[in-house]
């Protein structure tokens, strides 16, 4: 069986993105590399969206981006400028076609559908294909998105709605996504943060169908895309393994107050290729100590508190818009990071750092 330097497990966004790097840098002139992938064929599944905090790779797969978004609760309206950071959304299908593209042109890097297909025995391996299971006790986000395509001009494509909680919560945390790409097409999703098992909440079809018609007032439209997926809001076990480093949300990159892997995976992928030629020996990237223990407490507060979170999330955005990116990106400081404490209800989180 054949023998490579590298392998990659999973041709997703972490394992093209790994791929994409090290090519573009130079780092597979000499090496060979395996991406073990199993669909037929590449074709856009998903919309990537985050706040510019940082360069990356593929500013032109970016299919919209925004200056200006807002937060909704039934009773009030927050509107916010991100002029320093514009919200971008990734289109996957173009991210797909721009790195095999390029990637097919070296011949030291082949595609395989299964692993059983080459030899491992002298490979260092990048894995970013989960063994989580869909448990029952941890929480995940669960999200369904539809791209509908309205009759007549209807959106204002200058800002996005990043949260809508004026719509029904079931005792959980529920709110609506909007991303207007243009006047008349839009991606609008809905989103729960809840356990696996919550058959509650899987009535998606009606949820957007509703959402669109009788809150929207949207009444002429197709639906030209569909995406669904769930995100786990914990981080899975990740042992050190001789020879392989887990890279994606399996390696910890998901922000887990937020869902955010985009940027995270494409600094862990910038960090691999400059420690490439020493990879067996490099330290574990992770999502700096602080944001891990800040989400822990946060998740707490969610699960046990469902009922205040869409008045909590909305007191985070009375701070400065620029300092709230920069936490939900992992790119504060400590005076960023006081000033949103200070804007929580304290007795909830402290109660939730003592449990």
């Amino acid at each position: 069986m054949k023998e490579f330097d590298y392998i990659i497990v999973g041709g997703g966004c972490a394992g093209l993105s790994l791929a994409y790097e090290l090519e573009i840098h130079k780092k597979l002139e000499n090496k060979t590399l395996a991406i073990i992938e199993p669909r037929i064929e590449y074709k856009r599944d998903k919309i990537w969206s985050f706040w510019k905090v940082i360069s990356h790779n593929f500013e032109d797969c970016v299919k919209k981006s925004w200056n200006n978004f807002s937060i909704n609760l039934p009773s009030k309206i927050k509107q916010l400028e991100c002029n320093n950071f514009p919200y971008q959304s990734i289109d996957s299908g173009l991210f797909y076609q721009k790195i095999n593209n390029k990637l097919k042109k070296n011949k030291n890097i082949n595609f395989y559908k299964n692993i059983k297909e080459i030899s491992l025995n002298n490979s260092f391996i990048f894995n970013s294909v989960p063994s989580i299971k869909s448990d029952h006790i941890n929480l995940w986000q669960h999200f369904y998105g539809v791209e509908i395509e309205t009759e007549k001009n209807f959106f204002d494509n200058s800002i996005f709605n990043l949260m809508d909680f004026d719509c029904d919560q079931k005792n959980k945390v529920h709110f609506f996504y909007t991303l207007p790409f243009e006047k008349n097409k839009a991606l609008v999703e809905t989103t729960w943060l809840s356990k696996m098992n919550d058959e509650s909440i899987k009535n998606y079809n009606f949820q957007i169908k509703d959402y669109i018609e009788n809150h929207l007032k949207i009444k002429n439209y197709k639906i030209n895309h569909k995406e669904e997926g769930t995100i786990p809001l914990f981080y899975a076990a990740n042992i050190k393994e001789k020879n392989k480093i887990n890279i994606g949300s399996v390696g910890g990159m998901t922000r887990l107050s937020t869902g955010y892997t985009f940027l995270n995976i494409q600094e862990h992928s910038k960090y691999i290729r400059k420690n490439i030629d020493n990879i067996s020996n490099v330290r574990t990237f992770e999502i700096e100590k602080k944001y891990q223990l800040l989400d822990k407490i946060f998740l707490k507060v969610l699960e046990k508190n469902p009922e205040k979170m869409p008045d909590i999330f909305f007191k985070m955005f009375n701070c400065s818009p620029s300092v709230i990116i920069k936490f939900l990106s992992n790119k504060s400081n400590f005076f960023h990071d006081l000033s949103i404490i200070l804007k929580m209800p304290k007795w909830v989180f402290i109660k939730a750092l003592f449990k």
